[in-house]
């Protein structure tokens, strides 16, 4: 008699929480206008072509995308933790994360390939403004003894990563609801050549630098 194949209970979890997810993928953080994209054309822009010498406003750098990941290394124990970082995630970005899965087997990890490891989120357009306007204006600042952001985290190619300690500074977390806090990376890509662009365009934009 063959017997049946039940799937990991993580990736069921998973998929059941993407599901949830994805239902409240339409309810973006309206509370936040986009008012950055308005900033961006009529101030900064204008202030970058006059710093860098642009001839064209073609030429101005700009955001591209934002890419919120989550390591959830150990939903390889307890799948609930992986679902709950999907649930906030979509909750702090109104969009519907993706599962991330490893890479390759490790042995001591108890870790097998293609085992769901965490989630992310690659944002664009005008959602991507209305978090990056929240993310600097609202949780930044709420950090603890928040003394600005590090300036030596660029890629060399235009490319800024924050890494954030807690989920609790996004207001939409629920406090009471969290299970673990947990952080997450933030990488915010720029059409930038160089980091001296990037820089000046995250400062023009709200980002508070460390002095």
């Amino acid at each position: 008699m063959a017997t049946e194949t039940k799937k990991p209970v993580a990736k069921k979890s998973a998929e059941a929480a993407l599901k949830d997810a994805g239902k409240k993928e339409k309810v973006v953080a309206e509370k936040i206008p986009a008012r950055l994209i308005e900033k961006y054309r009529t101030t900064v822009v204008p202030s970058m072509m006059k710093k860098f010498g642009y001839t064209s406003v073609m030429q101005v750098p700009a955001l591209h995308k934002i890419v919120i990941n989550i390591g959830v290394g150990d939903a390889i124990t307890n799948a609930k933790l992986l679902e709950d970082s999907v649930r906030e995630l979509a909750e702090i970005t109104g969009q519907k994360p993706v599962i991330t899965k490893a890479k390759i087997s490790i042995a001591n990890f108890k870790l097998r390939e293609g085992q769901a490891i965490g989630c992310k989120v690659t944002l664009r357009g005008e959602r991507m403004y209305h978090f990056f306007d929240k993310l600097v204006s609202i949780a930044l600042p709420r950090v603890r003894d928040f003394r600005g952001v590090s300036k030596n985290a660029f890629d060399g190619r235009g490319n800024y990563t924050l890494g954030i300690k807690e989920q609790l500074i996004f207001p939409e977390i629920n406090f009471d609801k969290v299970n673990k806090i947990r952080g997450m990376d933030i990488i915010i890509v720029t059409t930038a050549n160089t980091d001296a662009e990037a820089f000046a365009l995250l400062s023009e934009l709200g980002v508070p630098f460390q002095k």
